[in-house]
């Protein structure tokens, strides 16, 4: 069922009355212009409205709207002359034409708004000039078939008067045609109803025209053409959709149709002329022809003159084209699919060095070189084979091209096909040498290293999954090796001479490994060596020591100075379906392994070694959370004066409580040096032990505390700051707190450690060795800087009484100590024969589980004004 809101209802409603509007027309034929005028009426009022609906509901599309208005006026005025036309005799009829005749030139402009083409002058005056040929066309055809005898039987003035209007109508809807057809407007098919209406409206004019000259009555299918085409009207704007494709098409068959009516005007006239008898010629009838002779004429010369144009604007931009590539350093000729030049521009001698008149009629194979001739020739053969295909056709081609100095050099050539129309190839080539070149240069740096120009890590890596994915049988190894003491180099002559020293590093290795080897520069101070052994483990473990040796066998000379270097060496050896990265990782822990170790050895790894990594990484981890969680203590051990068994200090130690597990200091102490957590942790450490000893001396306990420094905590950037900031917050005096320095920490940057201890003596703070004895630097330290206090090392006091040397060694150290002016402590004492012997030699202090263990606060707090009893 169709309700009337329904978009199809007017079209429903349309052809209906186009139904009952027929048979009605076809009930009696004398009653035919009657029948017409009350059909087009009806037609006129059903399309005006549906018109004026479709222009109120698409206000948004202007063309929409508009162009809907326009055609249901000229509709309304079209209607109104249809409706005085059966009741008028000759003036009003004439009256009734100038109705009908505006009402088709407004719903002309109203298809022309719906199109919506925004059309240049020039395309504006072509369409004026086609329409006028076409109508001009149709009017001499029909004077042959037909209006010639109405003319012979009417009087001249009353034919020319009956026949204008019609011939305008003709016009003006020939003229509008090429417009809507060609239109991309989504109102396109508003605008080609519209069209029909006006053709609809033409043969009824002429028509009804060529009736009223013979007085006779039109046909009756004239009459009702225009009623059903504004029917037809009427429902087209309620499916209206926008052109999808065909407009190409369209535009040919607009430019054809004009030329093709005049062609068979004038073979219609021809024929008429050559079969019929003698006629007096019409004067409109031949100024018509004349007017369109010339009219093709003209067409005719300009399109000459803008063919003549367009050639010449050819031959320019080929001109211009032509100049632009041999302008770029290109070399561009002509040639056929045999490969034979037919014509090559001068860029050639330039370029290659060869004249181009040696070249011209000889075989560009004669150039190429051999391996690439085989593509070459493939590739014209399927130019040549696909010839029929429209599109232009090109080929990029990439081949080596011998110079007249007889080099072979890289090009690229872009070969294009139909030139000019012939079986030649345009062909425009250029020499790559120096982009081949880049290229190389480029890809060289990304996988070599810029320092020693050998093979950098990414190189490596690559070639290591490449040989442990090919590899059938076999060891294969990697060795690391890192130089011992290198950063040294950079900090003492700089990081131009530090590169100069890796040149010769890498030098002395590409001599010591095999030439099968791969050796890289993986980064900083460290090589890497892939070794394929071949099933001999033996051969890289050789390998290594020759690599040791050839850094460490002779000083580098750098700077006009020589520094040695040693080398710590990592291997590590595959196993079954070892990966790359776990490969490179196992040969680095070794390296590592060895550097914890001295340096200068060799290191193979070994599956523990990952586990302690593992473990450490693990056991910083735990340190860090230690550290937010606040697992550390910190207990105390007494230093008392040996001559009258009173504790005068405490030395301050941390222990950590990892939940209810003792986790002892030489298990986390190295691996919170390494990673840094040793400043925070040490800090925290001065902080607490200031201020328990302040508490204690508060109490008038005349107490001191010592404290252990480590060598991240001396280089740290606030480490005096931190210092002086411990001592206000907490009150303790300075002269009351001990810091103590082993000795290897003076060997190792030990101009800026001098510095910041003598920094710290400023403060007040007092200074002790600890550990004196075990190192070749004590003597010199205290030169360098005044100290107050040496602790003897516990292996020289576990050896008292038992073994001579050691004794004599003790007793040295304690008459040095005091020749020196510096309190002397004794660690370790854990037998009576010590602390006898120690009171003997005139030991000032000492510390050790025969005299105290180390304890918690609560356990000093009970040695308050107590002396021990050892």
């Amino acid at each position: 069922m169709i309700r009337w809101r329904d978009p199809r209802a007017p079209l429903t409603a349309a052809v209906a009355a186009g139904v009952v509007v027929l048979a009605a027309a076809f009930v009696k034929d004398e009653q035919v212009l009657i029948a017409g005028a009350i059909a087009g009426v009806i037609a006129v009022l059903v399309a005006a409205a549906s018109l004026l609906a479709v222009s109120l509901r698409s206000a948004g599309h202007r063309p929409t709207a508009v162009g809907a208005r326009w055609m249901g006026g000229g509709a309304v005025i079209w209607g109104a002359g249809m409706a005085l036309r059966p009741f008028t005799e000759t003036f009003v009829a004439g009256f009734a034409d100038m109705f009908v005749l505006l009402g088709t030139v407004v719903t002309a402009g109203g298809a022309l708004i719906a199109a919506d083409r925004k059309l240049p002058a020039k395309v504006v005056l072509r369409h004026i000039s086609d329409a006028y040929l076409c109508a001009a066309s149709l009017f001499l055809i029909g004077w042959v078939v037909q209006l010639r005898h109405v003319y012979a039987a009417a009087d001249p003035p009353a034919f020319t008067l009956v026949m204008l209007p019609p011939m305008v109508a003709l016009l003006v809807t020939c003229a509008v045609i090429p417009s809507v057809l060609t239109s991309r407007s989504s109102s396109w098919l508003l605008g080609l109803a519209g069209t029909g209406v006006l053709a609809a409206m033409t043969v009824a004019a002429l028509a009804t025209g060529v009736a009223r000259l013979d007085g006779g009555v039109p046909p009756t299918w004239t009459v009702m053409l225009a009623p059903v085409a504004l029917l037809l009207l009427a429902a087209v704007p309620w499916a209206l959709r926008g052109r999808e494709a065909g407009v190409l098409a369209a535009r040919n068959v607009v430019a054809m149709v004009p030329l093709a009516l005049v062609a068979v005007a004038a073979c219609t006239l021809l024929a008429h002329l050559a079969g019929g008898r003698a006629e007096r010629p019409v004067s409109g009838v031949v100024v018509v022809a004349v007017s369109v002779v010339l009219l093709v004429l003209v067409r005719l010369f300009v399109v000459s003159a803008a063919n003549v144009r367009l050639r010449g604007l050819v031959r320019l931009g080929e001109r211009q084209l032509r100049e632009l590539a041999e302008s770029s350093g290109d070399v561009v000729f002509l040639c056929d699919y045999a490969g034979v030049v037919r014509e090559i521009g001068p860029g050639v001698e330039v370029t290659y060095g060869y004249r181009p008149d040696d070249l011209v009629g000889g075989s560009i194979f004669d150039y190429i070189h051999p391996e690439d001739v085989p593509g070459i020739q493939a590739a014209l053969r399927a130019m040549h084979l696909d010839e029929d295909n429209a599109a232009p056709g090109a080929c990029l081609i990439a081949c080596r091209v011998r110079a007249a100095d007889g080099t072979w050099r890289p090009t690229e050539s872009v070969a294009t096909r139909h030139v000019g129309g012939d079986e030649l190839m345009l062909v425009t080539t250029r020499d790559i040498s120096d982009e081949e070149a880049l290229r190389n240069q480029v890809a060289h740096l990304t996988f070599h290293d810029g320092v020693t120009g050998l093979p950098n890590r990414a190189y490596f890596e690559e070639r290591t999954r490449e040989v442990l994915t090919g590899r059938t049988s076999g060891h294969v190894a990697v060795i690391f090796l890192d130089l011992d003491g290198f950063t040294s180099v950079n900090d003492s002559v700089g990081h131009a001479s530090g590169d100069y020293l890796l040149g010769q590093a890498a030098r002395r290795l590409r001599g010591a490994v095999r030439a099968d080897d791969t050796l890289a520069r993986w980064g900083g101070d460290e090589f890497a060596v892939l070794v394929e052994t071949g099933g001999e483990a033996q051969v890289a473990v050789d390998l290594a020591e020759r690599l040791v040796r050839a850094v460490s066998q002779e000083p580098f000379r750098v700077a006009d100075r020589d520094v040695a270097l040693t080398a710590s060496v990592g291997v590590a050896f595959t196993e079954d379906d070892t990966p790359a990265g776990d490969l490179l990782r196992n040969a680095d822990v070794a390296m590592a392994r060895s550097k914890e170790l001295g340096g200068r050895r060799v290191e193979v790894f070994a599956a523990h070694m990952h586990a302690d990594v593992v473990r450490r990484l693990e056991l910083a981890a735990d340190l860090q959370r230690a550290l937010i969680e606040q697992q550390f203590a910190i207990e105390y051990q007494p230093v008392v004066d040996l001559a009258t068994s009173r504790v005068t200090a405490v030395e301050a130690l941390v222990r950590w409580w990892r939940g209810s597990v003792f986790v002892p200091p030489e298990q986390f102490l190295g691996p919170a040096e390494d990673t840094g957590l040793i400043v925070p942790l040490s800090e925290w450490i001065l902080r607490e032990a200031c201020r328990e000893v302040a508490a204690w001396r508060a109490s008038s306990w005349d107490i001191g505390l010592s404290l252990n420094l480590s060598a991240r905590q001396i280089t740290a950037p606030r480490f005096v700051e931190t210092v002086e900031e411990a001592l206000a917050e907490s009150g303790l005096p300075a002269s009351a707190l001990t810091l103590e320095v082993i000795e290897e920490m003076l060997v190792e940057d030990a101009e800026e450690t001098v510095k910041r201890l003598s920094e710290l003596r400023a403060l007040g703070v007092r200074l002790a060795i600890d550990d004196f004895g075990t190192g070749y630097a004590s003597l010199a330290f205290l030169r360098q800087l005044p100290v107050d206090m040496i602790k003897i090392d516990p292996s020289f006091v576990a050896g008292l009484g038992r073994d001579d040397t050691l004794t004599l060694l003790t007793r040295t150290i304690v008459r040095l100590g005091h020749d020196l002016g510096l309190t002397v402590v004794a660690e370790g004492i854990e037998r009576p024969e010590q602390l006898e012997l120690l009171r003997k030699m005139g030991c000032t202090s000492g510390q050790g589980f025969l005299v105290a263990r180390p304890m918690a606060a609560r356990g000093v707090d009970s040695l308050m004004r107590t002396s021990l009893t050892v």
